[in-house]
């Protein structure tokens, strides 16, 4: 198992929640969000709705504490989502796939997701650091993106607000002097 794939759950749901539209504003809405993964499909309660809410606001604290550039804070809201979600890995063999490595399926829905998802980030930033994790800079928009550029340029969660933006420049320009990308 990719356990940096994960980290698509944490993207995913952070950018549920929209300006024009939230997407977790009831549970048949949040059991569209589950179907991302099959194994955090099932029953889901209002419980667990306020729970992936609430999860979704502590990954955005996260991207937003990286946007910012604080590190230490980004770091330390990550650590404590693996505290409170342990992980618990177990070997599968499936689909005609040979052994290897999945989350366990036990635990609530909510449980599941966070482990995962906290789990994706914490790969992903181990493996390509803290400042590839960002916020669109379009106005209006809030979603936030890992950036897999070679040159860490990407600002825009996608080409269509790249394409909005008034900004005339290119939505993959170098960063600058201080290593900010201009604006």
């Amino acid at each position: 198992m990719d356990f940096a794939s994960y980290a698509d759950l944490a993207i995913e749901l952070v950018n549920s929640s929209a300006p024009a539209e939230d997407s977790l504003r009831d549970l048949d809405s949040l059991q569209r969000l589950l179907k991302i993964r099959p194994h955090l499909s099932g029953r889901v309660t209002h419980r667990d709705l306020d729970a992936m809410r609430q999860l979704r606001e502590s990954l955005r604290a996260i991207f937003a504490a990286a946007a910012r550039g604080d590190e230490e804070e980004a770091v330390e809201r990550l650590n404590t989502l693996l505290i409170q979600h342990p992980i618990q890995p177990q070997l599968s063999g499936h689909d005609g796939q040979r052994w290897h490595l999945h989350l366990t399926e036990g635990g609530s829905v909510p449980d599941r997701y966070a482990a995962g998802a906290a789990m994706g980030l914490a790969v992903k930033i181990s493996d390509h650091g803290l400042d590839r994790l960002g916020t669109c800079r379009a106005a209006g928009c809030d979603n936030v993106f890992f950036d897999t550029t070679a040159d860490r340029s990407r600002r825009y969660c996608s080409e269509h607000c790249a394409a909005r933006s008034d900004d005339p420049r290119p939505a993959h320009a170098p960063p600058g002097p201080d290593g900010e990308s201009p604006r």
